[in-house]
């Protein structure tokens, strides 16, 4: 999982209707075409400090974060208790749930596959930045 610069996010707009989509009864929806929507501003608040990566792996599967989402990534947000982070782990890079229970801090899968880890003064970690954005197809192809 390697940094990509959302630099190619910029000038990415999409027609943006000004209602919400109905999940029940239709509506026509041209009658409602209010503007483009910049994919860049809507998904980037910090983009100098703003990131996407791409998963690879299932512990977090149960936090609809699946293989092959991209995620957008804030270095300059602090992690709190249940946010999902990007950690570097040992030299690797890790998507967990960040978990601070009274003083210890631990790194929670949504995979009950997987063990939580207690992040340790011996261990090389740093919480790289916190997910904001986890784009993936609804279906994969």
């Amino acid at each position: 999982m390697e940094p990509i610069s959302v630099d190619f996010l910029e000038g990415l707009d999409f027609p943006l209707y000004a209602s919400y989509i109905s999940a029940g009864f239709p509506s026509p929806a041209d009658d409602y075409l209010e503007d483009r929507i910049d994919l860049s501003n809507y998904l980037v608040q910090n983009p100098t400090s703003t990131y996407m990566m791409k998963v690879k792996g299932n512990s977090m599967q149960d936090a609809n974060i699946h293989e092959g989402d991209l995620l957008v990534i804030d270095k300059s947000l602090k992690a709190r208790d249940g946010l999902p982070v990007v950690c570097f782990l040992d030299g690797e890079f890790t998507v967990k749930t960040f978990r601070q229970i009274n003083r210890k801090v631990y790194l929670e899968p949504a995979n009950p596959a997987y063990k939580p880890i207690e992040i340790t003064e011996e261990m090389d970690v740093r919480i790289w930045g916190v997910i904001v954005w986890v784009l993936h197809q609804p279906v994969k192809r």
